[in-house]
């Protein structure tokens, strides 16, 4: 060999050794989300999961922004969404100096976190007639909840069912599933997909939402996150027995029911709470009301005792390999009420009566706060943490609510229960160093219910099994069961109404501190290690307190007046940011058809303009409206379509 050749060869060598190295080097830089990345996420500096990290913590250990400066915040940049068509619910994700997120009808874009230029946009051309007369399948807005980032993916659960994977780079589509069953031409579907997707092990986990919409079956589905494909599914109420059993789990829960249950599907929908234990390798989800909602009506008139109807309004522990059960939980056994058990599902390891236990906790609709523990399923605790009526109380040693017996009703006799919905979709958090959730809350509310004499499902339309005009007065007998729980005071000695933010102590189910507004939709809160809270209302205000004794530090207008979202945070080139989406758009008529299937979807685009507004079932609407308390002025009004706003304190 010569040396002329011999020295090409060193050179070459050297050559493909340091662009390997530089390519090393440069792939260092771009963090990779994977199961590790997600598990220590709660440390760090990015936002790269739903709650921060899979315990749905939605604490950060960032403190740039402090007690000292979080009333100097500002606007740094905003980016307009699109159209909009409905409140804004999801939680932006942030990795890698790229904010994503999702807004009505699952409309993905990729954001430049520095500077808020558009990187993609992608919109999945979802199907605009689900809020039409008579082929509504959306009980309460054009609603999505949120993605999730993994190995390169973005993981897209799109409102008319479908779950999707794009590349998070080019927001191109790789893949699309059906995650309810495939609608078929000439039928009214019931299901929709709108709580935020969960990912960990190669899956990507979503459950399904339409229990207004009978018939409908619950069941939460998982998938391979680089293909699409199904890999297990659980159902949250039990099938028609003739047909046999999908697993122990069905057939233990249809003891439960009576009737034939089956051919309204039974209910158990799906659309907030999610979390993810990865030591033990449990899924945690909240499950909704039956269908329909009158347990005379779901189960028949038959039964001559209230039934459990499991697996409704149940928080379910399920194996993340295998799709089995593991425990589950009823807060309501045979709910009636509209209370479910979707709300927002919280991991963490707390310390009570001496002993370190590890657990699973919910903020309510019924009025109750629970702490379980999230490795057998076992009842620590529970407390009103509003008023309550339809329980007298809690059994302390099997977590069963001892049921009022007025609080049943039928046709012939009505029932007026507090609370409706003390605690829905508002993002609540916790902070490891004062031990306190953070939650906002509806105090006090009532709703009326009476049965439906007859009933008959109406595809395309809400169906309750409810008669809403003789709860209204219509002549029927109506029982007032005596409410109790926390009787908040102002410190003019009045009466606490509307929305607060409470401050909860998990550990002695006690409430440490709260303040006014906010309320049990819309929003959320976010904690600091800073010592901070940070919370946004549904009507368009951000506040900051101080985290162990609830001092207001902030109270800022959003540049939108409505549909906010929950705040998250992140840290740029060593600076700290908050991100929040807002505002809702115009309601137009809707249009368009089903949208493409697996495999055919639309590609990037500006997106359709906003169709009609969905319905709002009645409970929905009656918590709503005790939302807030009286706030500072009101937010400037304007052009309303939603918007990622992000704010940091200036240099």
């Amino acid at each position: 060999m010569t040396l002329r050749r011999m020295t090409w060869l060193v050179v070459g060598f050297f050559g493909i050794a340091l662009f390997t190295w530089t390519g090393l080097a440069v792939g260092q830089q771009v963090k990779k989300i994977d199961d590790k990345a997600l598990k220590n996420a709660g440390k760090g500096t990015e936002w790269a999961i739903n709650g921060m990290d899979w315990g749905e913590q939605r604490y950060s250990t960032m403190a740039q922004i402090n007690p000292g400066n979080v009333g100097k915040l500002a606007s740094v940049w905003s980016y307009e969404l699109g159209p909009g068509g409905g409140s804004q619910q999801a939680t932006p994700l942030y990795s890698n100096g790229v904010l994503y997120t999702v807004t009505n009808w699952s409309i993905v874009a990729a954001v430049d976190a520095k500077t808020g230029k558009e990187i993609w946009r992608y919109d999945p051309q979802a199907d605009r007639t689900m809020t039409q007369p008579g082929k509504s399948r959306l009980c309460c807005g054009v609603n999505s909840r949120g993605i999730a980032l993994y190995e390169g993916k973005v993981l897209v659960p799109v409102v008319d069912g479908r779950m999707q994977a794009l590349d998070a780079a080019t927001g191109k589509l790789l893949w699309s599933s059906w995650a309810i069953p495939e609608p078929k031409d000439g039928e009214i579907s019931p299901y929709s997909l709108t709580m935020a997707a969960r990912v960990a092990k190669g899956k990507v986990f979503i459950g399904n939402a339409g229990a207004e919409f009978p018939p409908f079956r619950g069941y939460v589905s998982a998938f391979d996150v680089n293909n699409g494909k199904e890999l297990w599914k659980f159902y949250t109420t039990p099938g028609d027995p003739s047909k046999g059993f999908e697993n122990k789990a069905m057939e233990a829960a249809a003891k439960t029911w009576a009737g034939e249950w089956w051919k309204m599907g039974g209910g158990g929908s799906m659309w907030d709470g999610m979390a993810y234990d990865p030591d033990e390798n449990l899924l945690y989800i909240g499950t909704g009301n039956g269908t329909v909602w009158s347990s005379d009506v779901r189960n028949g008139g038959r039964q001559t005792k209230p039934l459990d109807n499991l697996y409704i309004a149940s928080i379910l522990a399920i194996n993340a390999d295998t799709g089995q059960l593991k425990w589950h939980y009823q807060c309501t056994p045979g709910d009636e009420w509209d209370y479910d058990a979707i709300q927002h599902l919280l991991l963490a390891d707390i310390r009570i009566d001496n002993r370190n236990r590890k657990v699973v906790m919910q903020a309510n609709k019924n009025g109750y706060f629970y702490v379980i523990d999230r490795t057998n399923g076992d009842f620590i605790s529970a407390s009103e943490m509003s008023q309550v009526s339809w329980a007298m109380g809690i059994d302390p040693k099997t977590g069963r609510p001892d049921v009022h017996p007025d609080a049943l009703y039928s046709s012939k006799k009505g029932v007026t229960v507090y609370p409706v919905q003390m605690h829905n979709t508002s993002q609540m958090s916790f902070n490891p160093n004062t031990g306190l959730i953070y939650v906002p809350i509806a105090v006090e509310n009532t709703f009326s219910f009476v049965a439906a004499e007859t009933y008959a499902p109406t595809p395309g339309s809400q169906n309750f099994g409810l008669n809403l005009g003789g709860a209204r007065g219509g002549g029927i007998p109506m029982a007032t069961p005596p409410s109790h729980g926390p009787d908040r005071k102002n410190p003019d000695g009045s009466k606490v109404r509307g929305g607060i933010l409470s401050a909860w102590d998990p550990a002695t189910q006690k409430e440490r501190w709260f303040a006014l507004g906010g309320g049990q939709t819309g929003g959320g809160t976010l904690s600091l290690a800073s010592n901070l809270v940070i919370q946004t209302l549904s009507n368009g205000r951000m506040k900051a307190f101080t985290a162990d004794k609830g001092e207001q530090l902030l109270d800022m207008a959003l540049p939108l007046g409505s549909g906010v979202g929950p705040p998250m945070t992140y840290m740029l080139d060593g600076k700290q940011y908050i991100a929040v989406m807002a505002g809702t758009g115009a309601a137009g008529r809707g249009g368009g058809g089903r949208g493409a299937g697996p495999g055919g979807a639309a590609g990037p685009g500006r997106g359709a303009a906003p169709a009609g507004a969905a319905p709002v079932e009645p409970t929905a609407a009656a918590a709503q409206g005790g939302n807030n308390a009286p706030l500072a002025p009101p937010a400037p009004t304007g052009n309303n379509n939603p918007k990622l706003l992000v704010y940091a304190v200036p240099n």
